[in-house]
């Protein structure tokens, strides 16, 4: 009875033992756990201050963009970049016209080639055309041609005659199909010494500076060396559709001075076969 008693009485001490030592070992932890919610909070802190900053510099404008360059330049960087802008504007005003004038001239090839030789005359076939038709100039100065050979005309054999009159026509017509290229070519072969010239007139301003600064940093010398770089993208940019441009309408001249130069042969031959007659 005596030691069935002291048995419980040892067991009850050791439970409480157990229980009072789990107890303090779970006050540590819940009291550790505010500690730990400071520090994160204090170290989200700077990391928030930290991105402040960098959304500010990401709404900021680019300081070596086009509008700092027209802003920071002086009298020759704005000049040199309007001479490139207005070379620009001409050669694409230049390609859209040019391009619109020979698809017009194709349209009254085909127009001639179907219609022109089904009438019963010259001059009722050139009546027929369109007024703005090339096709029609050519055959109405060949019948100028046949009715002015007379006088001293008339000592000249009318084959020459008849000849030089479609000639001059057809050599009007290419002289007038030829207008603008020459604005081509001349953008395309200047603009990038445009460009290079705004391009060492940046390198010189950022030579300047760096000599008035006494050091090779970088904030001293990249506004320049931006503003040289970009002369020199802006020249190329420009050079390029105008080379393109004049290849593309020098050969569609070429297609279309096929055109002329058969019907101008053709004419010839009719003209003569009337003149016989």
């Amino acid at each position: 009875m005596f030691n069935a008693l002291k048995s419980a009485l040892l067991g009850t001490a050791l439970l409480a033992s157990v229980l009072l030592a789990g107890h303090s070992l779970a006050a540590p932890n819940d009291n550790a756990t505010p500690p730990a919610a400071t520090t994160s909070a204090t170290a989200a802190a700077p990391a928030t201050a930290m991105l402040a900053p960098a959304a500010n510099a990401t709404t900021d404008a680019n300081p070596y963009g086009l509008g700092a360059l027209w802003e920071q330049g002086d009298a020759v960087a704005k000049g040199t970049l309007l001479i490139l802008v207005i070379m620009s504007m001409g050669s694409w005003y230049v390609i859209f016209t040019k391009f619109t004038e020979q698809a017009k001239l194709l349209k009254f090839a085909k127009a001639a080639q179907a219609n022109f030789w089904n009438s019963g005359s010259v001059r009722q076939a050139a009546d027929a055309l369109d007024a703005a038709s090339p096709f029609r100039f050519i055959a109405e100065k060949g019948l100028d041609g046949a009715s002015k050979h007379n006088g001293l005309l008339g000592s000249v054999d009318f084959n020459t005659w008849a000849t030089m009159s479609i000639q001059r026509a057809m050599g009007t017509v290419q002289s007038r199909m030829q207008d603008g290229l020459a604005v081509l070519a001349t953008v395309g072969s200047t603009a990038p010494f445009v460009g290079l010239f705004g391009t060492v007139w940046g390198i010189y301003h950022a030579l300047v500076k760096i000599g008035m600064s006494g050091q090779a940093s970088i904030d001293k010398v990249a506004g320049p060396v931006g503003e040289a770089l970009i002369m020199t993208a802006i020249g190329l940019a420009v050079a390029v559709p105008a080379v393109l441009g004049y290849n593309f309408l020098v050969r569609r001249n070429k297609a279309v001075m096929e055109e002329v130069n058969a019907f101008g042969a053709d004419l010839h031959a009719v003209l003569l076969a009337s003149a016989i007659k």
